[in-house]
């Protein structure tokens, strides 16, 4: 069979075990009197390379099983953990995470194990007590097929992959291989052919005439990994297959399917919205009827495919325990870790784009935010300093915050910086959150006095505000001096498909996201009223500021008497957005794109509407 084909599931499951791994090592270097964390990390790359052994992968699995051995000595209690254990052990888990990657690229070879394996066969012989070395040979003896003896016994093997194993097929090989390692192996059901198939639902059996005793086989074959049961029966005939239960299944999809299955999507959107606005403007009631059908069928289609590309914002909590253990040690700060919400869900693509600036804000929190012990305690603080990362929805948005309870930023002393470096207008004399964070996100401003390899260069906050921006989302800051730091990113479900309001000014068309929309109003000439020099209007006793939209733009001709307003809301900031006239609400294909030289920075990219005219849509946290 060929295994090639299995190479995307192969990364893919030793991604979630490396992650796994390093779940542990951190766990367990935290607590080195754990035991389980020994026990999951041994299964985790005794599973990597079983995994890598079956795919051919003679690089990885070797260092796989370098760390293995380790690691048995470890969790039987034959080896004592020493200052140098967790060291190697990372190594060997970074390395394992690049080997796979380029194995499943096909360049299992570019791994370079050397000095890894050295390292990793010197702890194993450091560690060992004189006199137990030899002291597991007989497992290794009880797999040899030469050693079972003429008098073989026939029996019959059920064998059952568990049913969340992403690589069924590739297992169930790998335990038959095993099997002829032991014996004959003779009347296998369903055929190897059938393991390819997407039906294959992880049970076979196989006729096997070997000396060796039942715990011998069910060993061998449990060494494979994800193996959910296997059982054994005397016969005289070839095995029969069982019957095989029904129950729901699941697979894996390549996500760049999913992308292009969600623009077609898109497509089919933009073409119901327009079919919908001719079937409303005809007289033809067959056509009407089609058109409805046709929009809750697309409807129904968008929501499925939505919901297929939710994942856990907790797949990208997962990077940044480690990033937090070795920059701390790097920084020589004593930093605890965090997590909440991970089970709150985003689009695929949201969270793909959320990694980098998450990784930004986490480096400056570490490095600019978290005190060292002993300034902590001078302080009156613990010596460990608290990190956090949460997730919250917020309506039809996800709030992820990230916060430390460290020194906090010097408003005073950035203000100073501000007025030298010219970015900020002489009469400012104090630096709002909002004011503050728009100067921390300055391209260069940095307040650190030199260059590390940590920061320092100035452009932390600014990469975070920008890509943050650039899906439509938010960064928002809090800041109190020697209490900490909180960062506010607020990002759409999806970057898709969105429903949004469509407000005019003019002859032009305008689409604001709902997320963004807390309710409208009238502008009314009797609410009108100011706040720091500004216009602003009353609602419902709160004094909310206005930005007239017709003013923004420069847009010729007069207003009407009666104009509608939008109240913006992002986080703890509002803004009331007049306009000349509302459409009402349509669900928009949100399409990116590269504004011209002197685009006014208002918008975050430009969808078709249902009537085939193209409109751009407003970026709500540029306009409060």
């Amino acid at each position: 069979m060929d295994v090639s084909k299995y190479a995307a599931l192969f990364l893919a499951e030793s991604q979630e075990h490396l992650r796994a791994c390093n779940r542990l090592l951190l766990a367990w270097e935290r607590d080195q009197s754990a035991v389980e964390p020994v026990g999951g990390l041994f299964r985790a790359i005794h599973t990597i390379k079983g995994m890598a052994a079956t795919m051919g992968y003679a690089r990885v699995a070797d260092v796989a099983h370098r760390a293995e051995n380790l690691l048995d000595g470890l969790r039987s209690g034959r080896a004592a953990v020493v200052p140098d254990t967790f060291a190697v052990l990372f190594r060997a888990v970074d390395a394992l995470s690049e080997g796979v990657e380029a194995a499943a690229a096909g360049r299992d070879d570019t791994l370079v194990v050397g000095s890894l394996a050295d390292a990793l066969d010197a702890a194993a012989r450091v560690m060992a007590p004189a006199g137990r070395a030899g002291a597991r040979v007989g497992t290794a003896a009880a797999l040899d097929p030469t050693a079972a003896a003429a008098d073989r016994e026939s029996r019959a093997v059920h064998v059952t992959i568990r049913s969340d194993s992403m690589m069924r097929g590739a297992r169930a090989l790998l335990v038959v291989r095993r099997a002829e390692a032991l014996g004959l192996v003779a009347a296998l059901n369903p055929s190897a052919a059938h393991f390819e198939r997407e039906e294959f639902d992880g049970r076979f059996a196989f006729r096997l005439q070997t000396a060796e005793p039942d715990a011998a086989i069910e060993s061998a074959i449990r060494a494979v990994g994800d193996v959910a049961d296997v059982q054994f029966e005397a016969v005289a005939d070839p095995v029969r297959g069982r019957a095989v239960a029904g129950g729901g299944r699941q697979i894996r999809i390549d996500l760049a399917r999913l992308d292009r299955l969600m623009k077609q999507v898109g497509e089919l959107v933009v073409a119901r919205n327009r079919l919908s606005d001719i079937a409303a403007s005809s007289d033809e009631d067959a056509l009407v009827t089609t058109s409805e059908r046709i929009a809750r069928l697309v409807s129904t289609m968008q929501s499925e495919i939505l919901q297929a590309r939710m994942t856990p914002v907790g797949e990208v909590f997962e990077r940044f325990p480690r990033l937090v253990r070795d920059l701390s040690q790097a920084l020589g700060k004593e930093v605890r870790l965090v997590t909440e919400g991970e089970e709150i869900e985003l689009d695929r693509s949201v969270l793909d784009a959320i990694g980098d600036p998450l990784m930004h804000l986490l480096r400056n929190a570490l490095d600019h935010g978290i005190e060292g012990a002993t300034e902590r305690e001078e302080r009156g603080k613990r010596a460990e300093g608290r990190l956090v990362i949460s997730a919250a929805r917020e309506r039809n948005s996800v709030a992820i915050r990230v916060a430390d309870d460290g020194r906090g930023i010097d408003r005073a002393r950035v203000l100073a910086k501000a007025r030298r470096d010219g970015v900020i207008e002489p009469g400012v004399d104090a630096l709002s959150d909002d004011l503050l964070l728009r100067v921390l996100a300055r391209p260069g401003f940095s307040t650190a006095e030199r260059v590390s390899g940590v920061s320092g260069r100035g452009v932390g906050v600014d990469v975070a505000l920008t890509r943050i921006r650039a899906i439509g989302g938010t960064l928002e800051l809090q800041s109190e001096l020697g209490r900490g730091t909180t960062w506010t990113l607020r990002v759409p479900m999806t970057l898709a498909i969105v429903r949004a309001l469509l407000a005019g000014v003019g002859r032009e068309r305008y689409a604001v996201p709902l997320a963004y929309v807390a309710e409208t109003v009238e502008f009314a000439p009797k609410s009108v009223t100011a706040l720091r020099d500004r216009e602003a209007i009353v609602v419902r006793e709160r004094v909310i500021p206005t930005v007239h939209l017709r003013e923004l733009f420069a847009v010729p001709g007069a207003p009407g008497a009666r104009r509608p307003a939008l109240i913006l809301e992002v986080g703890e900031r509002r803004t009331a957005l007049v306009v000349d006239t509302l459409f009402g609400q349509q669900d928009i294909v949100v399409e990116p794109f590269d504004a011209p030289l002197g685009t006014p920075p208002y918008f975050s990219g430009a969808t078709i509407l249902a009537d085939g005219v193209p409109a751009l849509i407003l970026d709500a946290a540029a306009l409060i």
